[in-house]
């Protein structure tokens, strides 16, 4: 229990660290609407997990790549999203819910809720080394004509084989709209 509170804290830490500057930069963007991104895409970019679970080297900090996708679900606040994560030993694949929320123009901040999947378990990715469920939070923000940057943190909550400990994985990139 003591190192799922600890995972929470670092999750909310780092998240906090993603979505205050937003909050904090310049006035002009709190005089726009705030209408957000009703953007669909798919990026690429870097992964990199920073908790280990304390067993041994398959379930080191590992890091690696993503790929992620979000389908914008109607006129709803909810997008589903897909992301693949992988590290040069295994992939772990994503698929999640999330709710969006527009903080400036063109920009939304985000909560997701899903399962990863480790193809190869045992094996590390930037996740941790075998199947649970991910909670995550991360910005979006149109930068340029289709074009989108992107960075989230995700908690896979008991992560690690033979350990009870979560994984933490901070992810960002680059996306092109295509919807």
């Amino acid at each position: 229990m003591k190192r799922l509170l600890k995972s929470f804290v670092t999750f909310s830490a780092l998240s906090s660290l993603i979505v205050a500057p937003l909050f904090l930069s310049s006035g002009q963007a709190f005089a726009e609407t705030k209408k957000g991104t009703d953007a669909s895409y798919v990026g690429a970019g870097v992964a990199a997990g920073v908790t280990s679970g304390g067993e041994g080297i398959n379930d080191a900090a590992t890091f690696g790549g993503n790929v992620t996708g979000r389908l914008k679900l109607g006129t709803t606040p909810f997008s589903a999203r897909g992301n693949v994560l992988w590290s040069d030993k295994t992939s772990a694949i994503i698929p999640e819910l999330s709710v969006d929320v527009p903080i400036a123009n063109k920009t939304n901040a985000y909560l997701t809720g899903g399962y990863s999947f480790v193809e190869k378990d045992g094996s590390p990715t930037p996740i941790g080394n075998k199947d649970s469920v991910v909670l995550g939070a991360g910005v979006e923000s149109e930068v340029a004509n289709n074009f989108l940057v992107y960075t989230n943190a995700k908690v896979g909550l008991g992560a690690y084989q033979n350990s009870d400990a979560s994984a933490v994985t901070i992810n960002g990139g680059l996306g092109y709209r295509f919807k």
